[in-house]
């Protein structure tokens, strides 16, 4: 389990410089920083992607920020991160592989009870990009649903990030035919080594200054350091004049 966290993001927050004006046939999402504190550059333009109800960042015209969480496993440390987020009062989504959903029912009821939204993150984690086949890619979000559906008694949101960021351009229509918004991302950082987490200044050093309008920070549930920092970076942000919004506003 430690591997498939380990390989998480290896890809997905390459810094790149690499074209923004069309998808690409199969890539990997990352981000590229020219100016602290403005929208960063992503390897598919906010046009592009959003033709195919795609999404990495939100409204940058206002100071809103959008926290979103990937979970793999549970190593103790949402609950923290729950707490956090309940006494700030402030909405997070959390995308979730099947596994988790299935393992940790009490989690997830209360993820929806205090009002965050849960994503589909896939059932198994694979390289989403490389299943053309429409049944193969609609059972890996389809089993994620029927977990959740199962613990809450409702329909899962229809929102999908995909593994390690991996995309195609088939792969994003095919989500939007079954009814899904993609989200990606437009700030992270190196949080997903649970055995050599980053300091607490480490941390900020990354997610303060990188920080702008329409922001969707993601973030691991796994980590130690952002449980530690939450309260704080909530804090933190705030005072730079930044309101948390839902995503389901995005788009």
């Amino acid at each position: 389990m430690r591997r498939f966290l380990a390989g998480l993001l290896l890809a997905a927050i390459l810094i790149t410089n690499g074209t923004t004006s069309a998808l690409a046939k199969s890539e990997n999402w990352g981000l590229s920083f020219p100016t602290p504190g403005e929208t960063p550059m992503g390897n598919a333009s906010p046009e592009a992607l959003a033709e195919w109800s795609a999404y990495f960042v939100g409204d940058t015209g206002e100071k809103v920020i959008y926290l979103t969480f990937d979970a793999g496993f549970e190593n103790g440390n949402t609950p923290p991160i729950l707490d956090a987020l309940k006494a700030a009062e402030i909405p997070a989504a959390f995308f979730l592989v099947g596994t988790y959903i299935r393992d940790n029912p009490e989690i997830i009821r209360r993820m929806v009870d205090e009002g965050h939204t849960v994503g589909n993150h896939t059932m198994r984690h694979p390289d989403m990009s490389a299943i053309t086949d429409r049944e193969r890619f609609q059972a890996e979000l389809q089993e994620v649903e029927r977990h959740y559906e199962e613990i809450i008694g409702a329909p899962m949101p229809k929102l999908y990030r995909p593994p390690n960021g991996k995309y195609s351009t088939e792969n994003l229509k095919l989500a939007q035919e079954l009814g899904y918004t993609t989200l990606f991302w437009s700030l992270a950082y190196v949080d997903w080594h649970v055995d050599a987490q980053p300091s607490r200044q480490q941390a900020f050093d990354k997610l303060i200054p990188r920080i702008h309008p329409g922001a969707i920070v993601m973030l691991h549930n796994t980590s130690s350091t952002n449980a530690e920092i939450m309260a704080e970076l909530i804090g933190r942000y705030q005072e730079m004049g930044y309101r948390f919004g839902c995503v389901t506003e995005i788009g």
